[in-house]
């Protein structure tokens, strides 16, 4: 089981990783310049991740499997981590960062990584499903705000950056796709074969896409001096908040499929999507970035671990 487990990790975040290695190749022998990047991290933030989203959730039947309990437990967890990642900012000194450090310290894979890692393990993946429908669009809410507030581009007074902030929600197609995903499988709209396979080719570029356009962004100069911070980030992510949050959903009785969902929401690596978002609001992204890449390369360890133990204690 070790072996397995060890293996499946390893095929879920080492191609990750690749992928931003071959966006840095891509920029380093020419193929990608600063322009092209830009113009990719746009077009992957408003086509392809948010048509990812809405297949994946306009395919879920929320109404047979909905647990309420197992929902508002997703949402506080991801609360108090949110809160957990705000606590860690305020002790690093540039503010503009603060939102970055925020964001990549509590938003976890659940899209990309959610419903691949629970199938491969139950066959099934409606929990991680019921995971996704109840924290993605908190994620992204909370990275909104946080991202807008902490912007170096923020300019005018409070009361414009509140208005600018809820239009940033309320517009931002990241939201919109998973707004629509929601409604499209509560009032169970059929998918004409044109529809789903034409969204669909669009949303199976959106990691690939997304992870070059990170590999190509990252400058390994801007990265010094980020090393403390983003260990940091790492160990929150992949350690922190698995060791007080999966005993609490073990104590509630959560188990096997449901505990498997929980794990990939607490301790999987930092979304590539962070780092498109984080561009998209002004930020460097050096820093989210940098996070990206330790948490997709420790999470193949970690997630390993998390399992095993799991599996020796026989809770799934």
């Amino acid at each position: 089981m070790f072996s397995e487990n060890l293996r499946f990790s390893l095929n879920a975040t080492v191609p990750v990783f690749l992928m931003m290695v071959f966006g840095w190749f891509c920029k380093k022998v020419g193929l990608l310049d600063d322009h092209t990047t830009v113009k990719l991290n746009k077009f992957t933030f408003n086509t392809t991740l948010p048509a990812l989203l809405f297949i994946d959730l306009s395919q879920a039947d929320f109404r047979a499997v909905w647990d309420w309990k197992f929902v508002l437990f997703c949402i506080i967890a991801t609360l108090l981590s949110v809160g957990i990642a705000f606590v860690y900012s305020l002790f690093h000194n540039d503010k503009a960062e603060r939102g970055e450090i925020i964001q990549a310290a509590y938003r976890s894979s659940a899209a990309v990584l959610g419903i691949a890692f629970v199938k491969n393990i139950y066959g099934e993946a409606t929990m991680a499903a019921l995971m996704i429908a109840g924290t993605v669009p908190l994620y992204n809410i909370i990275a909104v705000t946080a991202l807008s507030v902490t912007s170096p581009d923020k300019k005018g007074s409070g009361k414009k950056l509140f208005f600018d902030t809820l239009k940033g929600i309320v517009t931002n197609p990241i939201i919109i796709g998973i707004a629509v995903g929601m409604i499209w499988s509560l009032l169970k709209i059929p998918q004409p074969v044109i529809l789903e396979k034409s969204v669909s080719y669009l949303a199976n570029m959106a990691t690939p896409l997304s992870l070059i356009a990170l590999g190509a962004s990252f400058r390994a100069s801007d990265a010094k001096g980020k090393l403390p911070v983003t260990i940091g980030i790492t160990f929150i992510k992949l350690v922190l908040f698995c060791g007080i949050f999966l005993p609490i959903a073990i104590l509630f009785g959560f188990r096997d499929e449901k505990l498997i969902a929980i794990l990939v929401m607490l301790g999987s690596a930092t979304t590539g999507s962070c780092f498109v978002m984080a561009k998209n609001f002004g930020h460097n992204g050096t820093v989210t970035a940098f996070a990206v890449m330790l948490t997709t390369l420790g999470s193949a360890f970690t997630l390993t671990a998390w399992l095993f133990v799991l599996k020796s204690l026989n809770y799934i």
